[in-house]
């Protein structure tokens, strides 16, 4: 094909050509998406039923996992559907969808934890202050500036990206539409443009993350003048696992975005980009209710209809404490 005009659908990338295989990974993803599909959505609905969690901490969680069922409900179903019906084919208007929500909601779910992080440092190292620092008007406008920049932010990137000639055909060697795997298709030196937004975008990821690491550090020095053990190993489990899947996610995505081509293979994006758009959505709902007693709560309310019969401990109000 010679200019992207003459491209009106793309063929993503199959996981395998076996049959048994296809369904195999049909069943697979169908399983992850229901899984996150549930435990987002009964965090989402304990929040919002119950008095007791609205709260700014509450708040942003139920962001988080509205992120996260965007992000992952961007991207399964067409592959589930594509395993299923043996097909690879997705529409050219589909595809930039695709790259302009999954972006959309990859990028204010970074925004929105870099918020949760300062929620945490507030409330644990200036607790005094923490009314007035992120009452309800700013815990709305913090939000709103997550969303709201994530969606200028992919929105950028998407026209962008497909503003760029295509002259290398319509194969995407990725399951789904993605900005990497769309210039690789642009023409030779047309794509800088959009190269040198990503390297600004992964800047500020990575400043995110480096914000999102001292709001830590900050906590774990407050956790450790306090005189217990139990406090400590609640804080520590807790933070180091958001923090694993936070950095997993930032790693992934850089060296998807910036690997060079010499260390490409199918095999390896598939592996690399699973781990940053699959797996996130999917064991978020368990890192931030594990520990967390009064969601806990909620959600048992919410299922069985009766209050819990555990007495709730005040130390275990918080998702990293």
């Amino acid at each position: 094909m010679s200019n992207s005009s003459s491209i009106t659908q793309f063929l993503l990338l199959d996981f395998t050509d076996t049959r048994e295989l296809q369904l195999l990974h049909f069943w697979l993803f169908l399983g992850i998406y229901l899984a996150a599909l549930l435990g987002n959505s009964l965090i989402i609905i304990a929040i919002a039923c119950d008095q007791h969690l609205h709260t700014p901490m509450y708040f942003f969680l139920l962001n988080l996992s509205l992120l996260d069922l965007g992000s992952i409900s961007t991207i399964i179903p067409k592959s589930m559907a594509s395993s299923l019906w043996d097909t690879r084919a997705i529409s050219y208007t589909g595809c930039a969808a695709q790259v302009c929500m999954f972006g959309f909601f990859m990028s204010a779910e970074f925004y929105l934890l870099t918020i949760m992080s300062y929620d945490r440092y507030v409330a644990i190292c200036k607790p005094l202050h923490y009314g007035t620092l992120l009452g309800s008007r700013a815990c709305v406008h913090m939000a709103a500036a997550a969303w709201s920049t994530g969606f200028l932010n992919s929105l950028l990137h998407t026209v962008n990206t497909f503003s760029v000639p295509l002259c290398k055909g319509n194969a995407v060697d990725q399951f789904f539409c993605e900005i990497p795997q769309m210039l690789r298709l642009s023409c030779s030196h047309s794509y800088l443009r959009e190269a040198g937004l990503i390297v600004v975008g992964v800047c500020l990821g990575s400043g995110c993350f480096v914000f999102i690491l001292f709001s830590y550090v900050q906590i774990f020095r407050a956790v450790l003048r306090i005189p217990s053990e139990q406090r400590w190993h609640k804080a520590f489990s807790t933070c180091l696992s958001h923090l694993a899947v936070v950095s997993l996610v930032l790693i992934t995505v850089i060296f998807s975005h910036l690997k060079p081509p010499s260390v490409s293979s199918p095999s390896l994006n598939l592996v690399v980009s699973v781990l940053y758009s699959v797996l996130p959505p999917a064991v978020n709902p368990l890192i931030y209710s594990m520990r967390n007693q009064e969601l806990q709560d909620a959600v048992w309310k919410l299922v069985t209809g009766f209050p819990p019969e555990a007495t709730k401990c005040p130390c275990s109000s918080t998702y990293h404490t």
